[in-house]
C-alpha cells in the first residue's frame, strides 16, 4: 500500500508540473496563445440561438450553488456506503481543488489577447473555475463509487466535465488552456487525496473499496469509458449525416478547433480512467 502511495505521490508531482507548463505556456509563449485563440474562436463560431441557452445551462451546472450540491450527494454517496475516511477525503478535495483554483487566479492574472468582437475574458480567467469543479467532482464521484460501478462513473463524470467545459468555451468564458488549468489542478489533489488513503490503509486494501473479488478483468473495467467515447463520436458522425456540408465547411475553416476540442475530451476521459485504475489492486 504504501508504495502505492508513493506512485500517486509522483503523479501529483507530474500533474503539478503539467500545471506549471501549462501556464508558462498560456501566459509567455506567444505560439501556443495563438493556439489558444484560434481553438476558442472554433468553440465561440458556435454561437447560435438554440446553441446558447443548453450551453449556459450546462455550464452553470458548476456555478457555487448547484457546486455544493453535487459535491454534497457525492460525499453522502460515500458515507451512505459507510467509507467515512473516503468522505472526508472526497470532501477535502473538492474544498482544496476549488480553494486552489480562486487563489492561483488573482496571483497569476495577466492580460491575454482575445478575440475581436463583444467576447471579452477576464485576466483572472486562468485556471477555470468552472473546470475545476466539474473534473474534481467527476474523479470524486470515481473515488466514492463502488468498485464495480467506478467504469460507469468515471465515464459518464468525464462526459459532464467535457459538456461543462465546451459549454462555457462556446459562451466565451474562458481560454481552452484555463481549462487545462482546472482539469490539472483537480487531478493533482484527487490524487494527493488517493496518496493519504493508501498511505494512511496500510492494513487490506478492501479497506479503500478495492477488493479484487469485486473488480471486473481489466478489459470489462475500460469497456464504460471506452463506450462513452464511442457514443460521443457516434453523436459527432449523426450531426456529420445529418449535415455533412456545413460540418465539413466548419471543420476545415477550423481544423485547429477540432484538434483542440479532441484534445479535451481526451485529457477528460484520460484523466477519469486514470483515477479509476488507481483505485485497482
Amino acid at each position: 500500500m504504501l508504495r502505492r502511495a508513493e506512485f500517486a505521490l509522483v503523479a501529483v508531482a507530474a500533474a503539478v508540473l503539467l500545471l506549471v507548463l501549462t501556464w508558462f505556456l498560456a501566459f509567455h509563449v506567444a505560439s501556443f496563445h495563438h493556439v489558444d485563440l484560434r481553438i476558442l474562436a472554433g468553440f465561440t463560431d458556435l454561437h447560435r440561438s438554440r446553441v446558447d441557452p443548453i450551453a449556459s445551462v450546462i455550464a452553470h451546472l458548476c456555478n457555487p450553488k448547484p457546486f455544493v450540491y453535487l459535491g454534497a450527494a457525492v460525499v453522502l454517496v460515500a458515507l451512505v456506503r459507510r467509507r467515512f475516511d473516503v468522505a472526508l477525503v472526497v470532501g477535502l478535495i473538492l474544498l482544496g481543488a476549488n480553494v486552489t483554483t480562486q487563489l492561483l487566479k488573482p496571483l497569476l492574472a495577466a492580460p491575454r489577447s482575445g478575440l475581436p468582437g463583444e467576447i471579452t475574458i477576464s485576466a483572472v480567467s486562468w485556471p477555470s473555475g468552472h473546470a475545476t469543479a466539474a473534473m474534481s467532482l467527476a474523479l470524486c464521484s470515481v473515488l466514492a463509487a463502488p468498485a464495480r460501478a467506478r467504469p460507469a462513473v468515471a465515464a459518464v463524470g468525464a462526459l459532464f466535465a467535457i459538456a461543462v467545459s465546451y459549454s462555457f468555451l462556446t459562451l466565451g468564458w474562458h481560454y481552452p488552456s484555463d481549462v487545462l488549468g482546472g482539469y490539472l489542478v483537480a487531478s493533482a489533489w484527487t490524487l494527493l487525496g488517493i496518496a493519504a488513503l493508501l498511505a494512511v490503509r496500510r492494513r487490506a486494501p478492501a479497506e479503500l473499496g478495492i477488493e479484487p473479488s469485486e473488480h471486473p478483468p481489466l478489459t470489462r473495467t475500460l469497456r464504460a469509458p471506452a463506450g462513452a467515447l464511442l457514443a460521443a463520436v457516434a453523436s459527432a458522425a449523426l450531426l456529420f449525416l445529418a449535415r455533412p456540408h456545413e460540418v465539413v465547411t466548419y471543420a476545415q475553416a477550423h481544423r485547429t478547433f477540432v484538434i483542440g476540442a479532441a484534445a479535451i475530451a481526451a485529457m477528460g476521459f484520460g484523466l477519469a480512467t486514470g483515477v479509476m485504475l488507481a483505485l485497482r489492486r
